[in-house]
């Protein structure tokens, strides 16, 4: 939650006031409910010492609770460190218990600390504190949210299970602490490792089915539905059995199968079936030893959804429609919440006595800001919709494209005719929008990856400027192999397309329109632009994701504007193990991208803008210490003279606040353009919420921007257009995307290098974008 790092205090110019005034107003409810304390309220911090220790964290709580003095107080304890909302009589207090074994234990309670509600550690306890009303409102904390099982949606077609549950929090925003909540659901398969093993079974055969299990399943998470918990599958101990025993906690042996039996009356069927090793984290930052959890298949249930059954339209479309809900869907889910909270008894009494109040929904005032004009080679284009505005620039001309005269197109033999008529149509969409396409080599080859491949090796020279592939499936290893090879080892754009989305003849037109956009992208051209007002600005895009291939690599996408247009990038990217850090690569980025723009216009930029994506929980402090640093110093070095102003900007894609527009009793989608900057804004930060995307189904989900540096000392009106004016350019869509067009850029290089290329792409394509 990166509780306690304030960066708005070193910010002179938004110090006082980070609200902006251009646009017009709006009046919005959202799903923050407000949460009062009394006046004076403070937390007193205990800790707790117990002589001889124990080791075990429920004996030490129950001994704590036996005793009179907190009967009927309010407490969070951990088993060492005691929160109390009202004060012991003495600073230290001595107790003893005896344990059932006749043991005296005594307890020292020192008090360390008093806190008051704005306290970082404060609202941890609060969120501690809504975690155990929630349990009593008989849900289920899965990962960081809660979920009621007794309510699920059932998808019996697919074998799926939703959980309905919310994802919460407490935190501080503008002037009052406020209890978030949003609508969540947690997909779990109705089929059980066991099966799932089974069919894997039937599928390879014994020869590699161990083998093959450990692939699939080593990483997932399952729930045993016996007792609501998760856990994640970190091995598969082939050598135990469920008529194996092991040692209880008071020391005694028992089987699998006698304990199972015992303690939740299930009958295990398959005495044959291994069991899933899971290592359970410490719940103290020690260095303990991890234990282990010995898991029986028969009883785990997989949670979310395999790659292939994201790829299922069909499926896809049905989990859709069950989780994508309305904003009235979502407001009545908050309503019935709210209601919940103030009837349940022991929810009321948790906070009653805490000296909580449990209060309304938040309203709050937005502004919209003005829609923005596209600018084409001929034509200045005011969308009729500034979600979509490919009708509006049909016909009109691409601002800059170079000719595609030497290319080639390679396709199995028996998608020759699917290749001709593709051709036509995108001969015709190229003509109209000023991108000439000429006629290409057609080489035809078997449909298998290899072939395609040969034919790459043996085609392919410097003078081509484009391979397109025709692909008779959508299976991974024809895609990767191809894209592995053009962009690492033979450095030549390339468009694939599957010869199922070719077939479509009634969307040719509409299909070839968008690949020759692609391809007229990947030979450098420019395809539309906005005004940008600030003269000699670059912005950067920043991203991180895991690599697919290396679960400890990560690869580090860069894509910065080499233009005072804004229409033309340069993009790095780079694999580094998980332990090192994202700022070692930035330094040599940034200088790349300097270089390159003072190559293009004679001088170094006057404004650079870096929006960092990818970062998650807990990171915030590593960026002001470490990458902020880094790239400071790529700019101060790169001129003897005045060196460029910086500013840097943290994008959250996933919040939890969402706002809601109140029309005739009901609740819709803000229009776009939305901004927030007050109420629902952490007051020790300079950020602002921005809807910049339309929901096709559901509710819309506003993107966070939080300004961690600002030499540029650009007004909050000014940062705020300049966000929502680079949600225009993004050459992949003809219509606004929910964060900067660099940042997508950024996504879109790592995420072709995490599931396909996994090594550094050849520097000689970094002047394209070869990934779209």
């Amino acid at each position: 939650m990166d509780l306690g790092i304030c960066t708005r205090e070193k910010l002179a110019h938004v110090r006082d006031c980070k609200r902006g005034s251009s646009g017009v107003p709006v009046k919005l409810v959202t799903n923050l409910f407000s949460l009062d304390l009394p006046q004076n309220w403070q937390l007193y911090q205990y800790h707790v010492a117990y002589v001889p220790e124990l080791e075990s964290r429920r004996l030490r709580i129950a001994l704590l609770y036996s005793h009179a003095e907190f009967s009927n107080k309010a407490k969070a304890f951990d088993g060492t460190i005691l929160f109390l909302s009202q004060k012991l009589e003495d600073k230290v207090t001595e107790l003893s218990s005896e344990t059932s074994k006749g043991e005296t234990v005594k307890m020292t309670i020192t008090l360390i600390m008093e806190l008051p509600a704005s306290s970082p550690i404060c609202i941890q306890v609060l969120n501690i504190i809504f975690k155990k009303i929630f349990k009593k409102l008989a849900m289920y904390q899965i990962g960081r949210n809660f979920y009621k099982p007794s309510e699920p949606v059932e998808i019996p077609q697919h074998k799926l299970s939703l959980w309905p549950g919310f994802a919460i929090s407490v935190s501080q925003f503008e002037s009052r602490l406020q209890f978030t909540a949003d609508v969540s659901y947690k997909v779990l398969r109705n089929e059980t490792v066991l099966e799932f093993m089974t069919g894997i079974c039937q599928q390879t055969g014994m020869s590699c089915f161990a083998q093959m299990c450990e692939k699939q399943l080593l990483g997932l998470i399952v729930l045993t539905r016996y007792n609501n918990k998760t856990y994640r599958i970190d091995d598969i101990d082939w050598s135990v059995k469920p008529t194996h025993t092991f040692q209880k906690q008071d020391g005694t042996e028992i089987t699998y199968v006698d304990y199972y039996k015992q303690q939740y009356d299930i009958t295990l069927s398959d005495l044959n079936q291994p069991v899933l090793v899971s290592l359970l984290k410490s719940k103290r930052n020690d260095n303990t030893e991890a234990r282990m959890a010995h898991l029986i298949p028969e009883l785990c249930f997989i949670t979310g959804l395999t790659r292939q059954a994201t790829t299922d339209f069909q499926l896809m479309k049905v989990v859709a429609e069950k989780t994508r809900l309305s904003p009235l869907g979502r407001q009545q889910c908050l309503a019935r919440l709210a209601d919940d909270i103030q009837r349940n008894k022991y929810a009321r009494f948790e906070l009653e006595t805490w000296g909580l109040h449990f209060g309304c929904q938040m309203s709050l005032t937005g502004r919209v800001l003005p829609s923005e004009k596209i600018l084409m080679q001929d034509h200045v284009c005011q969308p009729v919709s500034a979600a979509e505005w490919s009708k509006d620039m049909r016909n009109c001309k691409i601002l800059s494209a170079r000719p595609l005269n030497k290319w080639l197109i390679i396709c199995s033999n028996r998608d020759k005719n699917v290749a001709e008529d593709f051709l036509h149509c995108l001969r015709r969409a190229g003509s109209s929008m000023g991108f000439n396409v000429d006629y290409p080599k057609n080489i035809k080859v078997q449909e298998n990856p290899a072939a395609f491949l040969s034919a790459l090796q043996k085609h392919v020279d410097p003078d081509v400027q484009l391979v397109m592939c025709i692909l008779p499936s959508n299976q991974k290893s024809y895609y990767d192999s191809i894209k592995k090879y053009l962009n690492s080892f033979c450095p030549v754009p390339s468009q694939c397309a599957l010869t199922r989305t070719l077939n479509k003849q009634q969307m040719m037109m509409s299909i070839a329109t968008r690949i020759a956009m692609q391809m007229a992208c990947k030979l450098g051209g420019e395809l539309w632009a906005v005004e940008i007002p600030l003269k000699s600005l670059m912005v950067v895009g920043i991203d991180v994701c895991k690599d697919d291939f290396s679960k400890d690599m990560v690869v580090v996408g860069f894509v910065a504007s080499i233009n005072p247009r804004i229409t033309r990038w340069f993009s790095r990217c780079i694999l580094q193990r998980t332990t090192t850090d994202v700022a070692d690569c930035l330094k040599v980025f940034m200088t790349g991208a300097l270089n390159k723009w003072y190559k293009h216009n004679h001088g170094l930029p006057a404004r650079i803008v870096v929006y960092r994506d990818g970062v998650g929980d807990g990171q915030l402090k590593t960026l002001i210490e470490y990458e902020v640093p880094q790239l400071l110093s790529s700019v101060t070095e790169a001129s003897s003279n005045t060196s460029p102003k910086l500013s840097v900007i943290v994008v959250r894609k996933k919040c939890t606040p969402r706002f809601f527009t109140e029309t005739d009793r009901s609740v819709q989608n803000p229009p776009l353009g939305t901004v927030v900057d007050s109420e629902a804004t952490r007051p020790e930060w300079y950020d602002f919420y921005l809807i910049s995307r339309a929901a096709c189904r559901g509710t819309v989900s506003p993107t966070h921007y939080n300004v961690i540096y600002d030499d540029n000392g650009l007004k909050p009106d000014h940062m705020q257009r300049l966000t929502f004016k680079l949600c225009h350019l993004y050459y992949n869509w003809p219509g606004l995307i929910s964060i900067p067009a660099p940042c997508q850029y950024a996504h879109k290089l790592t995420f072709l290098v995490a599931q396909s290329i996994h090594k550094e792409p050849s520097l000689e394509l970094s002047n394209s974008l070869f990934y779209l």
